[in-house]
Order: structure tokens, then C-alpha cells, then sequence
């Protein structure tokens, strides 16, 4: 028999050890807990390590915060928390861009459209209410396992407009970056990296009066009135960051 190996994420101990419990008691499902971001991302490493991948994770929308240290990328819309981490949305970007072949499963507590929109563009296959029948829930499992999608009809609509939306956001933000010039681009990644203008100096070797005039060339261009909703727009467009160790990283493999 093959075992669908599930990871349930929930920092509410007692939901997560009744889910757990209930999922191990079918018989093709091995379940473990995690109650935290960083736990869940030890637990895959583990298993990768150890040759035993889990197959499916089960992501409470509501995750809290993690630990300092822990490197998570936040989703767009969202306010950072201290540790620079949101949600469980979030460590869904997180597994998906280190563990591909995980497939990640978000639970909810209450229908919202635009969330379920950013689940789906993070990587989620699914999106199930907490509330669901066990049934309901391994019929998810199994079937995103098949790569298929799974969302309550009734958001259906919702998720549809939400992710219309995001895709007119994107091609209006591309159009934005396509009218920087060569430099600003470099100076918008570094942006996007996180560096100050200080570190955009040294790294581009141009003085920090310059990258001072660059910096507000480009919010001028992009229409915006902060670093941080500058970077907001860049990472719509698909522009990743400067990579620290020297090359230029951008979604979509145009640079590297």
C-alpha cells in the first residue's frame, strides 16, 4: 500500500493534534505535526535528508509569527511581521520554491476570496475551510496529489476576479519597470535586495549622491512613494533581487 506521507502546520496545538489523529487513522495516511514556519521547514529537511519526503502539507492561513533568523518571503499585500514573516501564505512560497514536489494545502477558518487568490499564486493547490468534513478533506488530499486544484465553489468567482486583477496589477507593473533605464534596474534590485543606498554604492561603485538621484529616478518612474512600495511593484513585475554573491537573479530566467 502506498502511504500519503501528511505534514499538518498549525500553531494551535490542539487543532493540530486532533487533525493529526484523525488523519492517522485512515490507513494510507502517515501524519506528523508542526507548530511553527520554522518546525515545518526542519521536519521537511529532515525527511528529505533522511530519503522519506512528506507528501502533502496542511497550512493554517493563520500561522503566527516565527523565530528571528527564519528567511521567508511575504506575499504581496501583506504587512511583514518583525521577522520579516506573514502567514502561513507565506510559508507556502517558501516550501514551494524549496520542496517543489510538496504539495501544499492551505486551511482556513473563514472564506476569503482574495487570500485564496494569493494561496493559489504562492503555489497552494488547495484551499479548505478548517471546518470541513475529514472526507471532504482527504478527498483534497488525494486529489491534489493528482495535480489537481481544489476551492469551495463558492469562491470560485471570487478567486477568478481576484487573480483577473493581479494579472492586469503585473502587466501594468512590467510596463512600469520597462521604463527604467539599464542602471535604475540594477539600483530597483538592489532595492529589492534589501541593500541601503550605502550597500547600492559600493556594490555598483557609484557614489551615494549618485544612487541618491537613481533611487528617486526610479520611485518617480514606478509612481510610488516609498522603498518599500517600490519593491511591492518590482516583485509584481517578476524582478527578483541582486543576488548577494554577485549575480543578478530575475523570475523568468531573462538574467541570472
Amino acid at each position: 500500500m502506498v502511504r500519503i506521507r501528511v505534514l499538518v502546520v498549525d500553531d494551535h496545538r490542539i487543532f493540530a493534534e486532533s487533525l493529526a489523529a484523525a488523519l492517522a487513522a485512515e490507513p494510507d495516511v502517515e501524519v506528523a505535526a508542526a507548530g511553527s514556519g520554522p518546525a515545518a521547514l526542519r521536519s521537511l529537511e529532515r525527511a528529505a535528508s533522511e530519503g522519506r519526503r512528506f507528501d502533502v502539507l496542511l497550512v493554517d492561513a493563520d500561522l503566527g509569527s516565527v523565530v528571528p533568523g527564519a528567511r521567508l518571503p511575504v506575499h504581496d499585500g501583506a504587512e511583514p511581521g518583525p521577522d520579516g514573516f506573514v502567514d502561513g501564505i507565506s510559508l507556502v512560497t517558501g516550501v514551494r520554491s524549496s520542496q517543489p514536489a510538496v504539495r501544499t494545502v492551505v486551511l482556513a477558518e473563514k472564506d476569503d476570496p482574495r487570500r485564496a487568490a494569493l494561496a493559489l499564486q504562492a503555489g497552494a493547490s488547495g484551499w479548505v475551510a478548517k471546518d470541513c468534513s475529514l472526507s471532504r478533506l482527504l478527498t483534497v488530499i488525494r486529489g491534489v496529489l493528482r495535480d489537481e486544484t481544489h476551492l469551495p465553489p463558492a469562491l470560485l468567482t471570487g478567486v477568478l476576479r481576484e487573480l483577473t486583477a493581479a494579472r492586469k496589477h503585473r502587466t501594468e507593473s512590467e510596463r512600469l519597470v520597462e521604463s527604467l533605464t539599464p542602471r535604475e534596474r540594477e539600483v530597483l534590485r538592489c532595492m529589492v535586495a534589501g541593500l541601503g543606498r550605502k550597500a547600492v554604492a559600493e556594490r555598483l561603485f557609484l557614489s551615494p549622491h549618485t544612487v541618491r538621484t537613481h533611487m528617486q529616478n526610479v520611485l518617480g518612474k514606478l509612481g510610488v512613494h516609498s522603498t518599500l512600495a517600490a519593491v511591492a511593484l518590482a516583485r509584481r513585475a517578476g524582478v527578483g533581487p541582486v543576488d548577494l554573491a554577485g549575480d543578478v537573479v530575475e523570475r523568468g530566467g531573462q538574467l541570472a
